[in-house]
């Protein structure tokens, strides 16, 4: 058992404690500390793990909301502590730490613990959360995502692009590069109904198939094919290797409807492998779909991430969760390591490793394993520029010459900022609000100092960590 204190500084008359560790039952009686009549204390053995707790002030329940809090599946909040089972130390540091009480308290030689878990803790204070603990975080994070719908999602006002099946592949690659879409809805008005979506993915198996066939396709042809030939001669390759895989007009398209949940929506991205869903309305009277929003996992972290950020876990250094990819032996287990290369390496290899492994980004770096740069599957787009995937050669244009067409083509601005590397000294917490910038995608975790690459964490590793 650990000796714990906690402590209600807001004042009253009568101030009792209740909590999972009396049964939710009994009340504690708090009393006034001798220097202030605002703060009563209570004093209670704990064992090891998280419990939760309110206050019962003047016959009114109340919790700290400047202390960790928690809202289970009735909507009832309660504040949570963790309590760590503290480890034998020896008369010396038993010594040293009567003399300063500082954040420990000694009591006969014991030490008695504070109920004061706050954000502002540093990661190298941050207490071992037992695995109920982890599982009672995660339960959280989904019990938050259900309260919300797809309509919190909706902007104001904005826009969204779409393109037509009939549109040239060349043509459309040009759309998606001069307005920055990532992914873009495809329409096909013969049938009025959405029928998939272009994404980078495409634009790299497309460099694929001319690198291998250049002999064989004209700049006329490009011009010619439209995105409808090519997402059926997609369907024809993907054929020949799963002849499980189901006919191009008869795949549903991966969607969702405006009241569908949050937690609904980001498991579709997630079990999908996608990085979008379209937000699809379909008025009983009307016989075409409406297109209200493309619905990404950072849409949905921004949306509720106030209300996530109190969960004990968010308080954990990264690199003591199994989030993300990392190079062997740092961070915990992960279920593939992380890979790189450097600059000096062929595009083809960088594409390669994209759609093999099924990645986002591949981080570039020097001899010494230190970050250089970042190639990523959007970047791909910046060859729309001038057409230079009509005549790159995959094979002879090195990964620093390709980056350095994306810099030409968004006019000298990189993409790749200092504000997307992180540490694994980082908590959860602060690295989930870098997330809250739309263009930050994914952080590449440096080695301080030598900025050695350690590892990667994209959104979606987090989200799978939460929910998968």
């Amino acid at each position: 058992m650990v000796t714990t204190r906690f402590s209600w500084p807001y004042g009253g008359r009568q101030v009792f404690l209740c909590g999972s560790f009396t049964g939710w039952i009994d009340h504690v009686l708090m009393t006034p500390i001798e220097s202030s009549n605002m703060v009563f204390q209570a004093i209670c053995n704990l064992s090891p793990g998280y419990h939760q707790y309110k206050f019962l002030v003047d016959g009114i329940w109340h919790v700290d909301e400047q202390q960790q809090c928690v809202t289970d599946e009735q909507g009832t909040v309660t504040n949570v502590i963790f309590v760590q089972e503290l480890e034998r130390v020896s008369p010396i540091v038993q010594s040293e730490a009567s003399s300063s009480r500082s954040s420990m308290e000694v009591d006969n030689g014991i030490f008695e613990q504070p109920a004061l878990f706050s954000g502002a803790m540093g990661s190298e204070l941050a207490f071992q959360i037992p695995e109920d603990g982890i599982d009672f975080c995660r339960r959280q994070f989904s019990v938050l995502l259900s309260r919300y719908t797809a309509y919190e999602l909706l902007p104001v006002s904005g826009k969204v692009s779409v393109l037509d099946v009939t549109v040239a592949l060349k043509q459309a690659f040009h759309v998606m590069y001069e307005q920055s879409l990532a992914v873009v809805p495809i329409w096909d008005d013969c049938r009025s109904q959405f029928f998939g979506m272009l994404t980078p993915s495409d634009f790299i198996l497309i460099l694929t198939e001319l690198h291998k066939n250049r002999s064989n396709l004209t700049d006329g042809e490009l011009d010619a094919h439209s995105i409808l030939a090519w997402k059926e001669g997609k369907y024809q390759l993907n054929r020949q290797s799963d002849r499980s895989v189901n006919p191009l007009h008869g795949r549903a398209l991966i969607q969702a409807g405006p009241n569908e949940s949050l937690k609904d929506i980001a498991l579709r991205i997630l079990q999908s492998k996608i990085s979008m869903v379209p937000i699809i309305h379909q008025a009983q009277d009307s016989l075409s779909p409406q297109l209200l929003h493309l619905a990404c996992l950072s849409d949905i972290w921004r949306d509720f991430r106030h209300s996530s950020r109190s969960l004990p876990l968010f308080q954990q250094p990264i690199g003591r969760l199994s989030i993300g990819t990392w190079v062997p032996n740092i961070g915990r287990a992960a279920r593939c390591q992380l890979t790189s290369l450097q600059s000096d390496a062929p595009l083809s290899s960088a594409l390669t490793m994209l759609m093999e492994a099924q990645v986002s980004s591949v981080p570039i770096v020097d001899d010494s394993g230190s970050l250089l740069n970042v190639y990523s599957r959007s970047d791909i787009m910046s060859l729309a520029n001038c057409n230079a995937f009509a005549h790159i050669q995959l094979d002879k244009t090195s990964i620093n010459q390709a980056l350095q067409l994306r810099y030409e083509a968004y006019g000298g601005i990189s993409s790749h900022t200092q504000s997307q590397t992180c540490f694994r000294s980082e908590s959860l917490h602060e690295i989930m609000d870098r997330f809250s910038d739309q263009a930050v995608r994914r952080l590449i975790v440096i080695q301080p100092g030598s900025k050695r690459v350690e590892g990667i964490i994209s959104l979606r590793d987090i989200f799978n960590y939460f929910m998968v």
